[in-house]
């Protein structure tokens, strides 16, 4: 692993410093295909566990959700189209003859999952889960007579006829070439935005609030000390029985996230604007039967919502892999966001200062061995080279431990 460490990143506590952030909330349909996509994984990979004692290969990442269609009206909402959810990836069916029931897998766990985050969505009547999973193996696999006798891996990667036929069981590494960034500390506007939006779709506030849902999303611009925050907050249409109501709840969502902000950032002047769109004379209002845009024509998509952090932060480093749904064995773009994350933390609590890594991989090389690890961070020194390295190692030799908090859910991925 070649180390390079940087100085010169910006504080992200700095007074002066300027932040754009934004936050899809639990029940945006971007963040729904993630949740969805990681529940498969978890799902399919627990049932491989307890059968075989493995993982399997598998992929769930490219999912997307069509929304369906309702009947909204004050005191009054209901489906009258499906939601539709296109699993797209490749599974592995079976290990040699024994059978895996994967259809059933992935349609319980899609159900089970949408059920849980949108309580008063029926998913028996409203909610259609098409799998369309191939077994197809990467490019690379040369068949023939230059072949030999041999027969390469990736012939077998969906197809395994043992626990054998798993490569990573030989030798565990990346299987793409990519990279996966993270950083600590948060900032203000990033704490303001995750602390707002976990407040607002939280089990304690949806039962003191049963008439907000929870396709909540934050716009937070940061300079200094200004902070100018816009939300948008959907009700639900039949606890919500005429304009006035709406109206009220509308000013009293704004003072709740006003409140909330002053308890994050007491320092700072918060100016809170909520759903800005809103037209009261015609009117066009954030009126939801579910509480999510995705019970009427919106769409989602794994990878189109908050990073690894469950941040969308414009001026940050990020990564554009979709890390929800990837094998939690062997696929970097899931792992390398994960690690990259924690060593941040780790040497943020070890110097005091701000940092960003970046852990590159390279296709074939040892999982644990980053081709590339960069680490930037504030102040005028960069960190001691011999210290990235031992934090990034350190880090990297505890991925089985990663993939346990994964499986057990325990580690957001968006």
């Amino acid at each position: 692993m070649d180390v390079i460490t940087t100085a010169g990143l910006p504080a992200a506590t700095a007074l002066t410093s300027v932040e754009v952030i934004e936050r899809k909330g639990s029940g945006h349909p971007d963040t729904l295909a993630d949740g969805m996509a990681e529940a498969i994984s978890r799902a399919y990979s627990r049932y491989c566990l307890d059968r075989f004692g493995a993982i399997l290969h598998h992929n769930t990442d490219k999912l997307a959700l069509l929304g369906g269609a309702a009947d909204v009206r004050f005191g009054h909402g209901e489906l009258t189209a499906p939601i539709q959810v296109l699993v797209n990836g490749r599974i592995t069916e079976s290990l040699g003859d024994q059978h895996i029931p994967v259809e059933d897998i992935v349609t319980t766990a899609a159900k089970e999952f949408l059920g849980g985050a949108l309580p008063l969505l029926d998913t028996m009547r409203w909610v259609d889960v098409r799998p369309r999973l191939t077994q197809a193996s990467s490019p690379g696999a040369v068949t023939g007579p230059e072949s030999g006798e041999r027969e390469a891996s990736r012939q077998r990667w969906f197809a395994p006829r043992t626990l054998d036929d798993l490569a990573e069981r030989h030798r565990l590494f990346a299987n793409d070439t990519s990279a996966g960034v993270g950083y600590f500390p948060l900032g203000i506007g990033e704490q303001l935005a995750v602390g707002i939006e976990t407040y607002l779709s939280s089990e304690a506030f949806r039962a003191e609030h049963p008439y907000f849902g929870t396709d909540i999303k934050l716009m937070v611009v940061r300079h200094g000390a200004i902070v100018n925050l816009t939300a948008c907050v959907p009700q639900i249409a039949r606890e919500t029985p005429d304009l006035d109501t709406y109206v009220a709840r509308r000013t009293l969502a704004r003072e709740l996230i006003a409140e909330t902000a002053g308890r994050i950032a007491p320092d700072h002047k918060v100016q809170v604007s909520v759903n800005t769109r809103d037209q009261d004379e015609r009117p066009e209002l954030y009126l939801t039967a579910t509480g999510s845009s995705i019970e009427s024509g919106d769409e989602g998509v794994v990878g189109r919502g908050n990073r690894a952090n469950g941040l969308i932060s414009m001026l940050r480093p990020w990564s554009a892999e979709g890390v929800s749904g990837k094998n939690p064995v062997y696929h970097v773009g899931k792992l390398y966001n994960l690690a990259a994350t924690e060593a941040a933390r780790r040497l943020h609590e070890e110097t005091g200062m701000d940092c960003a890594v970046a852990l590159v991989s390279q296709s074939g090389r040892d999982l644990a061995d980053p081709w590339q690890a960069v680490v930037q961070t504030s102040g005028p020194n960069p960190v001691l080279t011999s210290l990235a390295r031992r934090v990034i190692t350190d880090v990297m030799g505890d991925l089985e431990g990663l993939r346990e908090r994964l499986l057990a859910g325990k580690l957001a991925t968006a």
